[in-house]
């Protein structure tokens, strides 16, 4: 009885396991990143990130969605971080593969040669149904 009991735990642990790994594998993930510009960031050159930020939907394998907005948040909360911007990815092993990918590294680039950000920061996830 005792070695069934424990033959059925185990079973259960190695099921559980098998199944959480394969949620995690065939979940999106979300990759958010808010920046703060600085003052003196104008429109266009803002918009000239952004439109190069959603570009990269189209050059990128695995990226299913693209949404970005700014804040407007009543509570005040922002700590000067203005602009969202929200990249889904099929599963963790596409936003891995578009961390190193050229066309991201090119982004970074030309948002570098701007000059215009003061901060960022970024946060992903995987959904939780």
């Amino acid at each position: 009885m005792k070695m069934t009991v424990l033959a059925l735990v185990s079973l259960f642990a190695l099921s559980a396991a098998g199944l959480a790994a394969a949620f995690q594998s065939a979940t999106q993930v979300r990759h958010i990143v808010v920046f703060k510009y600085k003052a003196d960031a104008t429109p266009a050159q803002i918009d000239r990130v952004t439109t190069a930020f959603a570009a990269l939907k189209d050059a990128i394998p695995g990226i299913v969605a693209f949404e970005h907005g700014v804040n407007n948040s009543p509570e005040n909360l922002n700590k000067g971080f203005t602009h969202v911007y929200q990249v889904t990815f099929t599963d963790a092993a596409a936003r891995d593969a578009y961390l190193p990918h050229p066309a991201h590294r090119a982004f970074g680039q030309l948002l570098g040669s701007l000059g215009i950000l003061e901060e960022a920061f970024v946060v992903d996830y995987a959904p939780v149904p």
